[in-house]
C-alpha cells in the first residue's frame, strides 16, 4: 500500500479510427512525452546510511568476533554482489521508471494533493527492478558458495522460488488491484514452495521457567510447526504492506529490519560453536545483505520527496524475504520483536480489517496544501496513531518517527535477548 492514487481511464476521449491509428503508425516524428523527468536519487543520503551501517558490521565480522574464513570469504562475496546490486538498482529504476509511466502504471501522491507534486505522475510498482536484482545476485551467488551435494541447497532454491512467485503474486496485485481479502491468502501460497522442501527440525525449545512443569526440554510440534511457518510468512508479508502511506516508509522499515537482522545472525555466528546453527545465520546472511543493499539502492528515489512508488510488489517481496530468512535461520521468536511495530500496527487495524469499524480504501493522514502538515485520523495505523500522540508533522518528519522508533524496537530485542540470556533458554 503507498500514498498515491490512480489515473484512471478517461471517457470522454474518443476512440481512433482505423484510418487515424494508420496516420499515426506511419508518421516519422518521434513521440515526445510532456512528463517530468524523474528527479535524481538522493544518494549523498543513501551513502552517508551506508557509511551508518558499514562501519558496526564490519567491525563485528573483522575484529569483535574470529569467524570461520571460509564462512567470512562467502559472506564478503556475498556482500561484494550485493554491492553490484546496489549500482544496479539505482542505473534499473529510471529505465523501468518510463516502462511503466508508458504502460499508464502510475498514481499522484494523496499527501501532497492541493500542491504541485501533488499533480505530478509518480511510477509505480518499481519494487519490480529490487525484486529481479535480488533474485539474479542471490542465483548468481551460489556458483561461489554451493557445491551440488550441498544440504543448504534445496533450501535455498525453495527461498528462491517463494519470494520469486511472492514478487510475482505483488506485480500482479499492483496491475490487477487485488482486494485485500484476496491479498490475505497470496502469501500462503507462495511460501508452499518453501514448506515442501523444508526437511529442518519441527521442534521448539521450551523455555527454563516451563520445564518443570512440562517435564520435557524441547517439543516436537510435527505438522504444527510448519502451520507456524506459513502463517509467519503471511503476517510478515502483509504487515510490511498495511503499515505504509508514506514516502519512504515501506522501505525504510525494512532497510532497519534487515540490518538488524543482519547485526543478529553475525553476533549469533561469533558465539556459537556449532557448525549447524553457524550455517543456518549464514544462509540469512547470504539473502539478506542482498535484500538490504537493492533495498537502499529503492530507497534513493522512494524517500521524500518520492520520484517512484515501490508498489505492493515490493511489500511483498520484502515481507517474504524477512520471512523465509526467519524461518530458516530458526529465529522467528527474534523476528518478531524485531517487527514489534508492524504487529502494534496489526493489532490498531483489526476492528477495519475484520469489518467492526468502516475501513475507507486510504487510510491515511489528512494533508493541509497551506501548512503542509498531516493531521492524524481516526483510522486504525500507527501512521495515524503517532500524529494523535505526537500532533501535526509534515510527512518527512513523521516518517523519520515511525523509522526511528522502528529501530528502537530493534535494539529493545537485542537489549531482551541479552537480559534474558541463559535464564529463558
Amino acid at each position: 500500500m503507498t500514498a498515491r492514487k490512480r489515473a484512471s481511464a478517461n471517457p470522454s476521449v474518443k476512440e481512433a479510427s482505423p484510418k487515424e491509428i494508420d496516420k499515426t503508425h506511419q508518421s516519422k516524428s518521434p513521440i515526445i512525452s510532456d512528463d517530468p523527468p524523474l528527479a535524481p536519487p538522493k544518494t549523498g543520503f543513501i551513502f552517508k546510511l551506508i557509511l551508518f551501517f558499514s562501519v558496526p558490521y564490519l567491525y563485528l565480522i573483522v575484529y569483535r568476533y574470529k569467524i570461520d574464513l571460509e564462512l567470512r570469504r562467502s559472506i564478503i562475496i556475498n556482500a561484494g554482489l550485493s554491492l553490484a546490486g546496489f549500482f544496479v538498482t539505482l542505473w534499473m529504476i529510471p529505465v523501468a521508471s518510463r516502462y511503466v509511466i508508458r504502460r499508464n502504471l502510475f498514481g499522484y501522491d494523496i499527501n501532497k494533493r492541493g500542491t504541485p507534486q501533488g499533480a505530478v505522475k509518480v511510477p509505480e510498482s518499481l519494487g519490480i527492478v529490487v525484486g529481479i536484482s535480488f533474485l539474479v545476485l542471490a542465483i548468481a551467488f551460489q556458483y561461489f558458495n554451493f557445491t551440488s551435494d550441498s544440504n543448504w541447497l534445496v533450501d535455498y532454491n525453495a527461498a528462491l522460488a517463494s519470494i520469486c512467485f511472492m514478487t510475482l503474486l505483488g506485480f500482479v496485485d499492483d496491475v490487477l488491484d487485488v482486494p485485500w481479502r484476496v491479498k490475505l491468502l497470496l502469501p500462503s501460497f507462495a511460501a508452499l514452495p518453501l514448506l515442501m522442501a523444508y526437511a529442518g527440525h519441527t521442534t521448539i525449545i521450551i523455555p527454563k521457567p516451563l520445564i518443570p512443569y512440562l517435564g520435557m526440554d524441547v517439543l516436537d510440534l510435527g505438522w504444527i510447526y510448519k502451520l507456524y511457518m506459513g502463517l509467519l510468512a503471511v503476517f510478515c508479508t502483509n504487515s510490511i504492506n498495511i503499515h505504509a502511506g508514506l514516502n519512504g516508509l515501506e522501505v525504510g522499515q525494512t532497510v532497519v529490519i534487515s540490518f538488524a537482522i543482519l547485526v543478529h545472525n553475525v553476533m549469533q555466528i561469533g558465539a556459537s560453536t556449532d557448525p549447524e546453527y553457524k550455517q543456518a545465520h549464514a544462509f540469512s546472511i547470504y539473502l539478506v545483505q542482498p535484500l538490504l543493499a537493492t533495498s537502499l539502492g529503492l530507497l534513493a528515489f522512494n524517500w521524500y520527496p518520492s520520484s517512484v512508488f515501490v508498489g505492493d510488489t515490493y511489500t511483498y517481496f520484502a515481507g517474504m524475504t524477512m520471512a523465509v530468512v526467519g524461518i530458516l535461520g530458526h529465529f522467528s521468536e527474534t523476528l518478531l520483536i524485531f517487527f514489534f511495530p508492524q504487529v502494534l500496527n496489526f493489532l490498531l487495524s483489526l476492528p477495519q480489517l475484520f469489518g467492526f469499524v468502516a475501513c475507507p480504501r486510504h487510510r491515511l493522514p489528512r494533508f493541509d496544501p497551506q501548512s503542509g502538515l498531516l493531521t492524524g485520523t481516526n483510522d486504525g495505523t500507527l501512521v495515524n496513531f503517532f500524529l494523535r500522540i505526537f500532533g501535526r508533522k509534515t510527512e518527512k518528519s513523521l516518517c523519520t518517527y515511525l523509522l526511528g522508533f522502528q529501530g528502537v524496537s530493534c535494539c529493545f530485542c537485542f537489549l531482551l535477548r541479552y537480559l534474558l540470556a541463559g535464564w529463558y533458554k
